[in-house]
């Protein structure tokens, strides 16, 4: 009897002597001893109750054995939540009430502070530590696991949330078949075969390192360099023994700022990816004069996992997040729900098998984000350009509309950007007493440089259209950002909301 993920993922190497993780202390983890752990931790969540179908949340630190358990969950049919591990009691007593988890995974140190939140929601608490240690890796080492449990291609998998900026966190319904089939296209577009070495620093709580990074050196039968954390000093140790690597925009930066980075460090790198979060095209043009490659730039999202992604051989395009992946339907449209011509901006909608199931226990906003037809309101606002390239120029909460027009706070940022001295910029709008909202530019200058508002400003009169200029300026040493690199604009708005106020 079948079960669809597992099988696929992790049944056809159980027994392989190939090495699977490659850990920080030069130590390897074949697929045959991955699979066993996996096996005993399926034990362990059958003999604590869990049945498919049943929900476990995890707060752990990134580790083997915490992918053994997502792996192990994954064969026993058991649903898993991966949390955030900056999370605080508060919120994951939510995402553990709103799963109605039955078993919480901690790390020993939070113990302590997530057994009220477990006994309030009803679940049973149990730790696993990074070394391999805890009550829960130790009920592991004396379970006897069953077969594999029967899951069919669109039983549920995996409960991912929102981060919940923008309102009540949401569950995403993750299917064997989303999951499997997103990976499957991912493989085979991006050339990854049991040849590729994968540089593995992203967190597993998340869609680009799990379902993403990982699932992909899985299907290809790639080794993974597992490294707990993004960490400097250790990827340049270990670039030179891999192939690809996976990272989010800091990522690139960080090893920019390092004399390191030299050709000669990723003369075996066949590709480097990024995403999570937008790339700055000063970025994409200081990496590939320094290193020789440049970066593949893709676009997903939790609820649909990846959409579109640069060629892996042909023209990557800086600023844009490539063609649609095989399988994915992409449209734009306006507030109405139509179509709009090529090359005009609108929100971005998307149809396939890589699509969510829906929200979880909120069916009316699945009903307002995901279309009878299967095409979901992704939120993100961009265009698709003649040749078929996705640019996305920000999401639809973002927008600023100032004296009736609409301001696409992506394109002011370039031209900011583009300004000299500037490393980066976000663009937001603050309630204003004339316009309804204010343009307000947030401005990290370069290190050394001095700017000035007024500079600013005559720089962009020539550029920007009145309306589009920012009213505000304000100067930070950094953009308050969350743990995959992202912008909080939410932040900011609530920072700037009262600097129009008369």
């Amino acid at each position: 009897m079948a079960n669809h993920l597992h099988d696929a993922l992790f049944g056809r190497h159980e027994g392989s002597g190939a090495t699977f993780l490659i850990l920080p202390d030069g130590s390897r983890l074949s697929h045959a001893d991955f699979g066993a752990l996996a096996m005993r931790y399926a034990g362990a969540l059958e003999a604590a109750g869990l049945r498919p179908g049943d929900r476990v949340a995890l707060q752990l630190e990134k580790s083997p054995d915490m992918l053994a358990v997502i792996a192990g969950a994954v064969r026993a049919g058991v649903v898993f939540l991966p949390l955030n591990t900056a999370y605080t009691p508060a919120e994951v007593s939510y995402f553990v009430t709103d799963a109605g988890a039955k078993l919480l995974l901690c790390d020993g140190r939070s113990e302590g502070a997530l057994a009220p939140v477990a006994r309030a929601a009803g679940a049973a608490i149990a730790t696993v530590n990074a070394d391999g240690s805890g009550s829960f890796a130790e009920a592991a080492q004396r379970a006897v696991p069953g077969p594999a449990a029967v899951r069919g291609a669109d039983d549920l998998a995996a409960l991912l949330y929102t981060s919940g900026t923008t309102g009540r966190s949401k569950g995403g319904m993750m299917s064997h078949r989303n999951l499997l089939s997103n990976a499957e296209v991912l493989a085979n577009v991006w050339r990854f075969t049991d040849r590729d070495v994968l540089l593995h620093a992203l967190p597993i709580f998340h869609t680009h390192g799990l379902f993403v990074a990982t699932n992909v050196a899985l299907l290809a039968g790639s080794p993974m360099i597992f490294l707990p954390k993004f960490d400097v000093d250790q990827v340049i140790r270990f670039l030179p023994q891999a192939t690809a690597m996976m990272g989010v925009p800091t990522f690139y930066t960080r090893l920019l700022d390092d004399p390191r980075l030299t050709r000669d460090l990723v003369a075996g790198i066949r590709l480097f990816i990024s995403g999570s979060a937008p790339l700055l095209a000063d970025t994409h043009r200081q990496w590939q004069a320094r290193t020789g490659h440049r970066i593949l730039e893709r676009y997903g999202m939790t609820e649909t996992n990846m959409n579109t992604s640069n060629p892996c051989e042909g023209d990557r395009r800086a600023g844009t997040v490539g063609l649609p992946l095989p399988g994915v339907e992409l449209k734009v449209c306006d507030g109405t729900g139509r179509e709009v011509p090529r090359g005009e901006t609108g929100t971005i909608e998307v149809r396939g098998p890589n699509v969510f199931q829906g929200y979880w226990k909120m069916p009316e906003k699945t009903a307002e984000e995901l279309r009878a037809d299967g095409f979901f309101i992704t939120g993100d606002l961009g265009f698709v350009d003649a040749d078929g390239y996705v640019t996305i120029v920000g999401r639809g909460k973002d927008l600023i509309i100032t004296g009736g027009f609409n301001v696409y706070p992506k394109e002011v940022e370039l031209a900011i950007d583009a300004l000299p001295g500037v490393l980066e910029s976000a663009v937001i709008g603050a309630p204003h007493p004339d316009f309804g909202e204010g343009v307000v530019a947030v401005i990290v200058p370069e290190a050394g440089a001095s700017l000035d508002d007024a500079a600013i400003r005559a720089s962009l009169s020539g550029t920007l259209a009145k309306f589009k200029q920012p009213k505000a300026v304000a100067f930070r040493a950094a953009l308050p950002r969350n743990t995959m690199g992202k912008v909080q604009k939410t932040v900011l708005r609530e920072e700037f909301r009262d600097i129009f106020a008369s």
